[in-house]
């Protein structure tokens, strides 16, 4: 089975269609038993981290996504706001402490002539070899970002995939059991779709 997390996020719904799309059955969840039972999990997530760690632990879901994740090691992929979450700070909200499921840091692009933030449509992404999310995707493959703010990751090792927007960006993560991307694989296409099938079948 695999669950969702819901806690208001703006984009459950299009993951939800893009897993259907897909021939599986997602259960959309806040409940402690049902994220704990479930194969793999989806964090996804758009909006300021701010209110989405407020929300996190509104509805409790704080110690149940690290019990699932550190403890049971279930397999968790994090989308967009929900890759963000998983770090440790950012500085669209100081002060207020992430899941720190991973060390890094997420910051704010940085104004570039030219450059709208925040960072809106198709990049290409660098991607490094023999990645689990990435497998049957070739170097170069467009993917679609909505974000004001990016990825630091203090391990440049569990960085999976680049792009480059006014900066360096690190687009994709996998460390263990923990998956996240910037971009949001449910509005990329065919390649999006492939990311997806690569997780589930993990």
């Amino acid at each position: 089975m695999i669950a969702i997390i819901d806690y208001d996020a703006g984009n459950i719904r299009s993951v939800e269609k893009a897993l259907l799309a897909l021939g599986e059955q997602p259960v959309v969840t806040r409940k402690k038993e049902e994220i704990l039972a479930a194969d793999k999990l989806i964090l996804p997530g758009v909006g300021a981290f701010g209110d989405a760690m407020e929300r996190l632990h509104q509805y409790g879901l704080v110690d149940v996504i690290r019990e699932a994740v550190k403890d049971k090691g279930i397999p968790i992929l994090g989308i967009c706001l929900g890759l963000q979450l998983m770090f440790e700070r950012s500085d669209e909200s100081d002060g207020v402490e992430g899941l720190g499921l991973l060390k890094g840091e997420i910051l704010k692009i940085p104004d570039s002539p030219g450059l709208k933030i925040p960072h809106m449509g198709w990049n290409s992404l660098k991607i490094k070899p023999d990645t689990c999310l990435f497998a049957q995707i070739p170097d170069g493959a467009y993917v679609y970002f909505v974000h004001s703010y990016y990825l630091k990751a203090e391990d440049p090792d569990i960085v999976a995939a680049t792009t480059e927007y006014s900066t360096h960006i690190h687009a994709a993560v996998e460390q263990g059991n923990i998956f996240a991307c910037q971009f949001h694989p449910e509005k990329s296409s065919e390649v999006g779709l492939q990311i997806l099938k690569n997780f589930i079948s993990l």
